[in-house]
């Protein structure tokens, strides 16, 4: 068997030597040039990706506190995550309760702006650019707005709420309303995500809403059973793409935690990349902060895989083969 495996190996190898000799010269010149395109984006991946990942990956199994040399420990940072750390789970906790608030919250009012700025009126362009802007505003910016607009006694919306008899909440102090605040400064950049689904509106064909009202149906039942469907791969594409970022969810809580003068987070703000950040930078536990980032890693992967699973269930391809 091994020797085969041998024979085998070198005939491939022959033959890779044989294609590349058997091309002409303007086909190497092309291969040539391709690689060369795609030498600055490898090299980067190589340095600022790759490598770091497989460095944090080595320090995962150290203590470390950056200012000496690493010490070897093993699975020792791993066991003390999961055995004695009730802060991972706190933010872990946190992460998956935004997640199940902001998730579907950002998923329907995205699909019902987009429906509306897939309306024909006269006009239409202007606010869909106006949907977009906040989307080009940097995170820091957007939450230090939010701040202000949130503020307990001259807030905006405070104000707002006071005209109509209710005593707004001190947002970012109160654990009640700490995570909803977060939540409220995520859904600004909800245009993003509505120009994406206005684009999978536009691109479903009118005859299936024609046949939909020669059968006499209503305006829910279009919804249902021509929108929905049709846009599925659509929502399917942004679930998993706000399910990245949600468990990424950093500049808000560490920006409102900084900006309030507190020595850490409050527990409904302890998300699990700012427990990296602190774990890493506040109390120089870097190799404990690289098994956390890599235990983060994971959640990711098993959760986009689950989503992934799910789709034949749920996702309607219009193309696809029965």
């Amino acid at each position: 068997m091994a020797n085969l495996s041998a024979i085998q190996e070198e005939t491939k190898k022959k033959r890779i030597k044989l294609r590349w000799r058997d091309l002409s010269d303007q086909r190497r010149k092309e291969a040539i040039t391709g690689i060369l395109f795609i030498l600055p984006w490898l090299i980067g991946f190589l340095f600022f990706y790759a490598g770091p990942a497989l460095i944090s990956l080595g320090m995962s199994f150290t203590r470390w506190n950056i200012v000496s040399d690493p010490i070897w420990i093993g699975l020792d940072n791993y066991i003390e995550i999961f055995t004695g750390d009730k802060n991972f789970w706190n933010s872990v906790f946190v992460t998956f309760k935004y997640a199940g608030i902001y998730i579907p919250l950002i998923t329907i009012l995205s699909i019902i702006t987009a429906m509306a700025l897939n309306s024909k009126i006269r006009g239409i362009a202007f606010f869909r650019t106006l949907f977009y802007l906040p989307t080009i505003a940097p995170a820091i910016a957007a939450s230090l707005i939010f701040m202000w607009i949130l503020q307990p006694t001259y807030g905006l919306f405070n104000i707002l709420l006071s005209y109509i008899g209710i005593d707004g909440p001190n947002w970012f102090k109160d654990p009640r309303y700490a995570l909803w605040g977060i939540i409220m400064i995520a859904m600004w950049r909800l245009g993003a995500s509505a120009i994406i689904y206005l684009a999978g509106l536009q691109n479903i064909p009118e005859q299936l809403y024609d046949a939909s009202d020669i059968d006499g149906a209503s305006a829910w039942q279009k919804f249902w059973n021509v929108t929905l469907p049709m846009l599925s791969p659509i929502v399917f594409f942004q679930i998993v793409v706000e399910l990245i970022g949600v468990f990424q969810t950093f500049t808000p809580a560490y920006v409102v935690s900084q900006a309030n003068g507190y020595a850490g987070p409050i527990k409904e703000l302890y998300f699990f990349m700012l427990y990296v950040y602190v774990k890493g930078w506040q109390n120089l536990q870097m190799g404990y902060a690289s098994a956390l980032s890599w235990l983060l890693t994971i959640f990711i992967l098993v959760i986009t895989i689950l989503v992934f699973r799910s789709s034949p269930y749920w996702v309607h391809y219009e193309a696809e083969k029965k």
